[in-house]
């Protein structure tokens, strides 16, 4: 490349270029921008006031790394190593999921009740995004996250320790007949795999290829396996009043709520996400 197209805005020009035919023509422009300043630290008024600016050779290798990897349908964050989530910067990779804004909404919907917690669990933690979200909301509580994967909990343990917050991290299949959660817990989270492998054809290359499996998928033709499983064992570790809140499939959260309602859960609530989609659960036992 001539030094002319060395410049901030004749690179972000060539990102949108390179990715347009993957994400369609706005994705990959908030694609190359958030390269840039996850990069460069910068703002968005600091990446418009730096389009002239020419990158020297090192700091062109910084930019051309992060779009071999995009180009080949790898994810955002994947490639930054990092996403928000509600103010925390949480590490992410390959072995976890990547944390969504519905899950932010419910954290934020678990925090806007008004009442503390002291005893949490989070289960199928991935990245501890929730559970590091619910420890810094309520401090004094006790929080645990599990997870089946090795690989998850050592993301999650790296969060842990970046954000300085104690949480026990437990390796555990929550399937297993053994599995069991605390005794004395007065909130149980969940945002368990809920995509039924029937519809794996229907997601976006770059989650279907890169997103771990595990924590996307429930095998067979149970979409509720996990909801109901985890209810079975939220029933007998909440105290009375403790809830249990999940995320789920918006095909599926009514057919959740029931199964929670027959094992004797209160006020089971399924409640729509900001687009309007039915997404979470709430139950009190």
């Amino acid at each position: 490349m001539r030094q002319a197209d060395h410049t901030v805005g004749s690179l972000l020009e060539l990102y949108r270029s390179e990715l347009i035919g993957l994400y369609g023509a706005r994705e990959a422009t908030a694609i190359a921008r958030a390269v840039f300043q996850g990069t460069f630290g910068w703002d968005t008024g600091q990446l418009e006031v730096n389009r002239t600016e020419v990158l020297s050779g090192s700091e062109l290798l910084k930019v051309y790394a992060p779009l071999t990897r995009l180009r080949d349908g790898e994810p955002l964050q994947y490639v930054l190593g990092k996403v928000q989530f509600m103010g925390l910067s949480i590490r992410v990779g390959p072995g976890v999921l990547i944390p969504r804004p519905e899950t932010e909404e419910l954290v934020d919907m678990i925090g806007r009740q008004g009442r503390t917690f002291q005893r949490v669990v989070d289960v199928g933690t991935g990245s501890g995004c929730i559970a590091l979200a619910l420890k810094e909301l309520f401090p004094q509580a006790d929080v645990m996250g599990t997870d089946i994967s090795e690989d998850a909990l050592r993301i999650a343990r790296a969060n842990g320790e970046a954000t300085g917050m104690d949480i026990r991290w437990v390796r555990s299949d929550v399937l297993h007949a053994d599995t069991a959660f605390p005794d004395a817990c007065d909130l149980i989270v969940s945002n368990p795999p809920y995509i039924p492998r029937s519809e794996e054809t229907t997601l976006a290359p770059h989650v279907r290829d890169h997103e771990p499996h595990g924590a996307l998928f429930v095998d067979g033709d149970d979409p509720v396996l996990f909801y109901r499983t985890i209810g079975e064992k939220a029933a007998r570790a909440l105290v009375p009043g403790g809830q249990l809140w999940f995320e789920g499939h918006h095909l599926y959260t009514s057919a959740a709520a029931t199964v929670l309602r027959s094992m004797g859960f209160h006020d089971v609530t399924v409640i729509d996400d900001l687009s309007g989609s039915d997404r979470f659960i709430r139950a009190v036992r």
